[in-house]
């Protein structure tokens, strides 16, 4: 005699698969709605793409930590400011996310520390120094040019001479990723960054040390909060707008001022929400903390409610940067 089976364990079954796939599935709309939303007030993101500055995404992009922008930003801005070509970005920042994900560390293989897991034992510097991302990217680079013909090796070649790493293969991995990188900090790419507007207000002064760390000073100055280009409300107001940092650059334009201004203003965005800045802007585009989705819109007619011309706005060749209040 045959033994008829109970339905009903298979069919208990079956229901917390659907409960479980829609529980996912809700959590995973939830966080779609939250990034999507035009308030930017979900979790902090950045996505880099190779696509021009307030174009949609069309082609390869990145997704990363504000924290890792900011590291891939200070990378790519170290390059550009010693006049390096596209390469040798590529290189760093393809051997800073094997070695580190692109994360300051401040432990590793015996004393191996920060980006690049540099040790301090083998003449890299002192931990203080390893472990602030201007100076390891830097020395990074010092290395690097050394090597003869390092732009025409394999990546993964250039990156061994450098690092003497026991695993020299594992950085091919990351050289797609990271041309996309070198694209949006350091090329013709973009930057967005998204999540909430700072909370607290910003240092404009210490965006500007840091900025003239890399960069230097030529044509970098502060403006204060009462300074320089404020406007009229609608109700006939004084427009006090943020405290900001103005970088200008000097010789007429052409593609390597080009190339630094580009640097600079990515390098704002994806440090906005560790520095307390709320709004970038450059060229005709602007970037504001908490809005838009976290991209960078087009401003070239914008205007106050009374219709001057929105005094945020910057001139070409000029990267203005501001301060939350």
């Amino acid at each position: 005699m045959s033994e008829t089976r109970d339905p009903r364990p298979r069919r208990r079954r079956l229901l917390r698969a659907v409960v479980g796939l829609l529980v996912l599935l809700a959590v995973i709309g939830y966080f779609a709605v939250q990034r999507d939303s035009n308030g930017g007030g979900g979790a902090p993101f950045c996505v880099a793409s190779a696509d021009p500055v307030g174009e949609e995404e069309t082609s390869e992009s990145y997704e990363m930590s504000p924290e890792q922008a900011a590291n891939a930003a200070t990378i790519a801005a170290v390059g550009v400011a010693k006049g390096l070509p596209d390469r040798a970005v590529t290189i760093a920042l393809a051997t800073a996310m094997q070695e580190s994900a692109l994360r300051n560390l401040d432990h590793g293989d015996r004393d191996s520390l920060g980006l690049f897991q540099q040790r301090p034992s083998m003449g890299w510097g002192t931990p203080a120094q390893i472990t602030d991302p201007v100076y390891s990217a830097g020395i990074f680079y010092d290395h690097l040019v050394d090597v003869p013909g390092y732009s025409r090796l394999p990546l993964t070649v250039a990156a061994q001479k450098v690092q003497r790493s026991g695993f020299p293969q594992a950085y091919a991995k990351h050289e797609p990723d990271a041309i996309v990188l070198t694209a949006a900090f350091a090329g013709g790419g973009s930057v967005n960054c998204g999540g909430p507007a700072p909370s607290g207000p910003g240092d404009p002064e210490r965006v500007r040390a840091d900025l003239i760390r890399i960069f230097g000073k030529d044509g970098m100055h502060t403006m204060p909060p009462q300074g320089g280009r404020a406007g009229r409300n609608a109700g006939g107001g004084q427009v006090v707008p943020e405290p900001e940092v103005t970088l200008v650059e000097k010789g007429g334009g052409g593609e390597a001022a080009t190339r630094r201004s580009r640097a600079m203003a990515h390098w704002a965005v994806a440090h906005s929400k560790e520095m307390g800045i709320s709004r970038v802007s450059y060229g005709r585009h602007g970037w504001i903390a908490g809005k838009d989705r976290g991209r960078w819109q087009d401003k070239s007619g914008a205007r106050t409610k009374d219709g001057a011309k929105d005094p945020h706005t910057a001139e070409p060749g000029e990267v203005r940067i501001f301060m939350a209040r």
